[in-house]
C-alpha cells in the first residue's frame, strides 16, 4: 500500500539510506524519498516534513531513534551550527566510499561517458587541520541560537563563518579544526582585542562599520599570511589593529590589509597593501618551492596536493618530448611539477599576480622550460598564440568549480592534442565538459582524490585519449 504524507507532518521511523547532492542525506519511508541533513546512512529518524512535492519531500530531523554503525561523534564543538564539515559524524573510511561512488556515478550519469579504468579514491593523510586558507567575517551582532537566553538585538559582535543559507548572519568560531595554529589564536586574539578597543564590526545589511573580513593563509612549512579587510580607511585605527597582530603573533610572516567599501566581500579586485613582512609565503612540494601571494590560488590541502600532482603527472605519461599546455595554471603549481618530464610547458592563468609568481617560481627552482602567460584562457588561446608557441601534444586543465567555458572546450577539440588530463574540484561540471570532449576523446582513466575530508567535495583526475 502506497503511503501518503502531508506538509507539516512528523513522519516516524524513517531510514536514512544514502547521501545525495551537496552532501545532503537521503531518507525513505516506503517508496517516499525525503531530503534532510546532518544524519548518516543507517540512522533511523523522525522527520518533520516542511516541503512536499509529488515524488519527494524535504524535512528536518526531530529525533534519532537508532544510530548508524558508521556514525561517529564529531570532534568539533561547532559541528551542529557550522555546516562546513558536514560529514564529520561519518567514519572517514565510509566518507571515501561515498565520494568514490559520487565521482563514478556523476561521470556516467551527467557525462554519459564510461571510463575504461576507475582507480580507487586516494584518501587524505590529514583529516584535520589540512586547509591552508580560511576566510572569516566580522559581524556587528553574532548569531544567537534558540537555546541561548539572549535577544538577537542584544547580541555582541562576532568573528567567524556565515551561517549556511543566511548571508548576513555570522556565528562566533572559537576553535576550527580546519587550519593549523596560529589560525585559531589569531582570530580569537583579534576578536578580544578589537572588541575591548570598541572598534565597530561590519553590518552587512546597513553597510556600516569598520572591521569587515579576515583571511588567514598558511603553508605546510609553517609560513602564515594574514589579510585584513576594512570597510573604511581610518588610518590610525588600522595601524593600531595591525600593530597588535604584528606584536603578538610573530609567526605572521606576511601581513596585508585591504580597504573594501564595496557591497560584496570579494577583495581580488582591490589593492592589497603590505603592512609588514614578506610580500608572499612559501610552499614546498617534492623539492619545488612555490611563492604564493595574497591573490594567488594554491591547492587548499597542501599535504594532499602532492598526491594530486603526482597522479596528474603519472596519468599524463610524459616522455620528455611533449609540448604541454597547462590551463588555469595559478602560480604554476602543476606546470613546474611536471616540467622535468616535458620538453616545454606553457602555463596560462587569468590573474596577473599569479603569473608573476609563476615566473618567479620557475626562476627560484632553476626551471627553464616553462613559459607563463596572463589572460583569460578563452581569449588568449587563439590561432596567433598557437602559431607563436606551438600546438600542444598534451593539455592539462585545472579549471575553477564552474568548469571550462564552452569556447575553451571547442578550442581544445580544434587543437586536438593526443592527451588531455582534466583535474577538477567539481565532478558535475567536469562530467559536462567530458561529454563535450567525447566528440573526439575516450575517457581512459579516472582517479578520485580526497582533498577535503569531512565535506562532500572531492577532486577528480580524468585522462582522455584521442581516438
Amino acid at each position: 500500500m502506497e503511503m501518503s504524507f502531508k506538509k507539516g507532518e512528523i513522519i516516524p521511523d524513517v531510514e536514512v539510506v544514502d547521501i545525495g547532492d551537496k552532501g545532503k542525506s537521503i531518507a525513505k519511508k516506503g517508496e517516499f524519498v525525503i531530503i534532510t541533513e546532518k544524519v548518516v546512512p543507517g540512522d533511523v529518524v523522525d522527520i518533520f516534513l516542511y516541503k512536499k512535492k509529488k515524488n519527494y519531500g524535504e524535512g528536518n530531523v526531530r529525533a534519532i531513534k537508532q544510530f548508524s554503525p558508521i556514525r561517529i561523534e564529531p570532534v568539533c564543538q561547532h559541528f551542529y551550527d557550522c555546516g562546513g564539515c558536514k560529514w564529520q559524524n561519518i567514519k572517514y573510511t565510509e566518507q571515501l566510499k561515498f565520494k568514490q561512488k559520487q565521482v563514478f556515478d556523476t561521470i556516467e550519469r551527467i557525462g554519459g561517458v564510461s571510463a575504461e579504468i576507475k582507480h580507487p579514491i586516494l584518501g587524505s593523510q590529514k583529516t584535520e587541520f589540512y586547509r591552508n586558507r580560511l576566510d572569516y567575517a566580522f559581524s556587528h551582532q553574532r548569531w544567537v541560537y534558540n537555546h541561548e537566553d539572549l535577544r538577537r538585538e542584544d547580541a555582541p559582535p562576532g568573528l567567524g563563518f556565515h551561517i549556511a543559507g543566511k548571508f548576513d548572519k555570522v556565528f562566533d568560531v572559537l576553535k576550527c579544526h580546519l587550519q593549523e595554529e596560529p589560525s585559531n589564536a589569531i582570530r580569537n586574539g583579534l576578536r578580544e582585542y578589537t572588541i575591548a578597543k570598541g572598534y565597530e564590526y561590519f553590518d552587512l545589511r546597513r553597510q556600516t562599520g569598520f572591521l569587515r573580513s579576515l583571511i588567514i593563509k598558511s603553508t605546510g612549512i609553517g609560513e602564515v599570511m594574514v589579510i585584513l579587510a576594512f570597510f573604511k580607511n581610518d588610518e590610525e585605527a588600522i595601524a593600531d589593529v595591525l600593530g597588535y597582530l604584528q606584536q603578538n603573533f610573530p609567526a605572521i610572516s606576511s601581513l596585508y590589509y585591504v580597504i573594501n567599501p564595496k557591497a560584496n566581500d570579494s577583495v581580488y579586485d582591490l589593492e592589497h597593501i603590505l603592512h609588514s613582512g614578506k610580500s608572499y609565503i612559501t610552499e614546498k612540494l617534492n623539492g619545488i618551492t612555490y611563492r604564493v601571494g595574497p591573490k594567488s590560488f594554491f591547492q587548499t590541502n597542501p599535504w594532499q596536493a602532492e598526491t594530486l600532482f603526482k597522479r596528474t603527472k603519472e596519468m599524463a605519461g610524459l616522455t620528455g618530448n611533449e609540448l604541454v599546455y597547462d590551463l588555469y595554471t595559478g602560480v604554476g603549481s602543476i606546470a613546474l611539477y611536471i616540467a622535468d618530464s616535458a620538453k616545454k610547458v606553457i602555463g596560462i592563468e587569468t590573474i596577473d599576480e599569479a603569473i608573476d609568481y609563476a615566473k618567479t617560481n620557475a626562476l627560484d627552482n632553476g626551471i627553464t622550460n616553462c613559459d607563463f602567460f596572463a589572460g583569460d584562457v578563452k581569449k588568449i588561446v587563439n590561432d596567433e598564440f598557437v602559431l607563436q608557441n606551438g600546438r600542444p601534444d598534451v593539455i592539462i586543465t585545472d579549471p575553477p568549480r564552474a568548469g571550462m567555458d564552452a569556447s575553451v572546450v571547442a578550442k581544445i577539440l580544434e587543437l586536438a592534442p593526443q592527451k588531455i588530463v582534466y583535474v577538477s574540484c567539481n565532478p558535475s561540471t567536469q562530467a559536462r565538459d567530458l561529454q563535450l570532449l567525447s566528440a573526439l576523446y575516450d575517457v581512459k582513466e579516472i582517479q578520485p582524490v580526497d582533498m577535503f575530508p569531512h565535506t562532500h567535495h572531492v577532486e577528480n583526475i580524468a585522462l582522455l585519449i584521442k581516438r
